[in-house]
């Protein structure tokens, strides 16, 4: 049996290469030849030609995700073993135009910190005999054990600034790369498409070398309908190496600006010509339901709450405290004001995740951030878009509820957080310390900051002294938009021992070296 090792030992991987192979039979995507989409089923059955998906993986449960070409029965077996002699079957939803084919199916009473082998099956509604042809995926569930361990990806930014699938690249080659590190989950820190960002067929570089593009008729343009956003959330599967990924390693996903438009918030008016829907609010309601369509996330799924925000809990070592950091926060501005209530988070999710840190039990309790929190994101001339808005003094706008959150991981003990984001297209590692900060009230913590996967590098971001962040690694082109061609696409790993709890945070970039590692112990508050 053909097997592939990973930095976690052996792996078979023979169902993996039968889910990500499933549209492998290329359909030439008009306009550039030698662009494949997932291959039309036989005449008359169904196919699931997009492959499958999981998320929000715990230790008995998770999602599973395909997406039919025509109306048809989801259905789900899993095994304890790749030979599939012993099933457990699971009915899904009917996937029909409603959902645009797509849909999940929840997976429930899963053993503990083990691999799971599944096999989605699409049947005809009027003939259920009529069925597709098996996709193939597997995941691991999460420990319930201390010592079992764990290790995840994380990174952001896909097919930004035009850089798009490039058939001469492979696709999206940096997920075959991330695939063969075999981490049990991947979690990815939003931009996860670019809503905003057309694909041109080619794009002439500096150097005179030429970038092409898969493209597609979705992505010729900025997505503003709800057909726009599937669209564009379904550019990202022509890449095969994307699709093998999704098959062996599931997601955690949160989303960012670009899924939507760049720099939105609520209440925005675009002043874009390039938009006929003016509205920020209308496009980010069309692409949070494509985005719940195409992702598999537990709180957006029929019967959950709604909201973007949720932790998954990922045995005693690691709770993941996943952020919205667009949906409820004030519109962007200089960001000086004395008083600041509403934020970047609302004070509803500011005080669930105040809330949930203080239950939390896990010795590690990571904060998904789809924004930093000390480096400074420029919104046009004089407006700021993420937290920090260059002011070294005390804290002004977002930053008072960011020092509220800080204030009550101090008094109350917690320890063990430690800040994962993406979004500004460099990698980094930043250390925050009372004794450099102007606001004095918290623990030291560390900042990791990763990305882009495929879309443009650009320029290390200033620090705002606030907090007292001190940059302890950065890597970053001196210019702005440099093609993934040049480098500078970056992912980080995080191994949580299970024998003695250390984090070992690495930060990476494509071609697999190491450019960074911090160790952290568990039990801390706060450390260098």
């Amino acid at each position: 049996m053909e097997r592939e090792t990973g930095n976690a030992g052996v792996f078979g991987r023979r169902a993996v290469l039968r889910g990500g192979a499933a549209g492998s039979a290329a359909l030439l995507v008009p306009g550039l030849a030698g662009g494949a989409a997932p291959a039309q089923a036989l005449s008359g059955r169904p196919s699931a030609g997009w492959g499958v998906q999981t998320g929000d993986v715990t230790s008995s449960s998770g999602l599973v995700w395909t997406r039919a070409d025509r109306p048809a029965r989801m259905i789900v077996e899993t095994s304890a073993t790749e030979s599939f002699r012993s099933v457990r079957r699971q009915l899904g939803p009917v996937l029909g135009p409603g959902s645009d084919f797509t849909g999940t199916t929840p997976l429930h009473g899963l053993p503990a910190g083990e691999q799971v082998y599944y096999r989605v099956l699409l049947a005809d509604p009027d003939d259920p005999r009529r069925t597709s042809r098996p996709v193939y995926g597997t995941f691991r569930t999460a420990p319930d054990r201390r010592r079992r361990g764990v290790r995840f990806l994380w990174s952001g930014d896909i097919a930004g600034q035009g850089w798009g699938i490039n058939p001469d690249r492979g696709g999206y080659p940096v997920f075959d790369e991330m695939r063969r590190r075999n981490p049990d989950f991947f979690l990815c820190s939003g931009d996860t498409i670019y809503a905003d960002g057309p694909v041109e067929p080619s794009v002439t570089l500096p150097d005179g070398r030429v970038w092409r593009n898969v493209t597609t008729e979705e992505k010729s343009k900025v997505a503003e309908t709800l057909d726009e956003y599937r669209g564009a959330f379904r550019y990202n599967l022509l890449a095969g190496n994307l699709r093998r990924f999704n098959a062996q390693v599931p997601s955690v996903v949160q989303w960012d600006d670009h899924e939507v438009v760049n720099n939105w918030y609520p209440g925005e008016l675009l002043d874009d010509d390039r938009y006929t829907e003016k509205s920020a609010d209308v496009l980010a309601a069309r692409s949070r339901q494509a985005f719940g369509e195409y992702f598999p996330v537990s709180s957006l799924r029929t019967g959950g709450d709604g909201r973007m925000y949720r932790v998954v809990r990922y045995g005693p070592l690691l709770d993941v405290f996943v952020l919205d950091m667009r949906t409820y926060r004030n519109a962007n501005s200089p960001g000086r004001q004395p008083s600041d209530e509403q934020g970047i988070l609302g004070p509803g999710q500011l005080d669930w995740l105040k809330r949930e840190l203080s239950r939390s039990r896990a010795v590690w309790k990571v904060i998904a951030a789809d924004m930093p929190l000390g480096l400074v994101v420029p919104d046009g001339a004089a407006d700021y878009e993420a937290v920090a808005q260059g002011d070294p003094g005390a804290p002004l706008g977002r930053e008072l509820q960011i020092a509220e959150l800080l204030r009550h991981v101090k008094h109350h003990r917690i320890t063990g957080t430690v800040w994962l984001t993406a979004d500004v297209h460099h990698t980094s590692a930043q250390h925050y310390d009372p004794s450099r900060a102007a606001f004095k009230d918290f623990a030291p913590f560390w900042e990791f900051v990763s990305g882009p996967l495929n879309a443009g590098g650009f320029p290390a971001s200033e620090l705002d002294g606030t907090f007292g962040p001190e940059r302890k690694f950065v890597k970053a082109p001196d210019r702005g938009n440099v093609s993934p061609l040049e480098g500078g696409q970056h992912y980080g790993e995080v191994e949580i021992d299970g024998g003695s709890g250390e984090m070992t945070v690495r930060l990476l970039e494509e071609g697999g070296a190491v450019l960074f590692t911090k160790v952290l112990r568990p039990g801390r508050v706060g450390q260098e």
